[in-house]
């Protein structure tokens, strides 16, 4: 019985290799592919479905007439490890630009809000060394107030 089984086994193996067709694929003259067993006459075409191993296109020819020295296939695990490094490279430089952007806009807050405090016309303070408040004379605000102008004009453009 084992024998009968292995022996029908092995007929159908040969059977369905035997059995299995070619397909052929090519470009037609108005660029779209077709496929089938045969193809027109004079067109270049790939072959699919072939138990033996398809003949490698021979090497291109450089100027001097030397085939070129063909790039090995890269690996897809070294290509797939690149697109992410890439992309964790994109994301990082994409939060920092936009944590620069974050800082910068609270930059131009602080900056327009003493601004603001410094041209309402109201007193302004400040405490010394010593822990003592003083007061600004007209000429410490006008420096003050120039500066406050030139941060909000680096932050704020």
């Amino acid at each position: 019985m084992r024998f009968a089984a292995k022996a029908t086994t092995a007929t159908l193996m040969l059977l369905a290799s035997a059995t299995s067709a070619q397909v052929q694929c090519w470009t037609t003259k108005d660029g779209k592919r077709q496929c089938g067993d045969t193809p027109p006459p004079g067109v270049k075409t790939t072959t699919y479905g072939s138990n033996a191993p398809a003949a490698p296109p021979p090497a291109p020819a450089d100027a001097s007439g030397k085939a070129a020295a063909k790039k090995p296939p890269a690996d897809p695990e070294q290509e797939f490890k690149k697109r992410q490094a890439d992309a964790t490279k994109a994301r990082e430089k994409e939060q920092q630009s936009e944590a620069d952007a974050k800082a910068k806009a609270d930059n131009c807050d602080r900056a327009r809000n003493a601004l603001r405090i410094l041209e309402s016309g109201q007193r302004i303070s400040r405490v010394d060394k010593e822990g003592e408040r003083y007061y600004l004379e007209d000429k410490e605000i006008e420096a003050e107030t120039q500066r406050a102008r030139d941060n909000v004009a680096r932050n704020c453009s």
